[in-house]
């Protein structure tokens, strides 16, 4: 996916490969796979960058996936991403492109309230 010959076909297989795309410095992927139009490409390859440099991803756990899947246009990820600091524990949206049920799958933001 990284390289581009393949597309995630569900949302939790986009979210497993942003995390190796983070784990392995990937930060075309990541650009790619999360739009923000809002902030200039420049300044968030180089905030990736730094990013990708500072943390050491040590495993990834899937706690809960709703929706998301190959003929779905939204879903929903809550995952828990150990690091040499810590645990990120985040819900995330994922839509796909253009909200076509042929679009790829992006990552679109954090949610604010976690999945029970």
């Amino acid at each position: 996916m990284h390289r581009g010959e393949r597309q995630a076909l569900t949302a939790e297989q986009l979210m497993r490969s942003r995390y190796s795309a983070f784990v392995r410095g990937e930060v075309d992927y990541l650009l790619a796979t999360h739009p923000e139009p809002g902030l200039p490409v420049a300044w968030r390859r180089r905030e990736l960058q730094r990013s990708c440099r500072q943390l050491r991803w040590l495993g990834l756990t899937i706690r809960e996936v709703r929706a998301g899947g190959p003929q779905d246009l939204e879903g929903v990820v809550r995952f828990e991403a150990r690091h040499q600091g810590g645990v990120l524990r985040e819900t995330s949206l994922f839509q796909r492109r253009d909200g076509r049920s042929d679009g790829v799958w992006l990552y679109i933001r954090a949610l604010e309230e976690p999945l029970e």
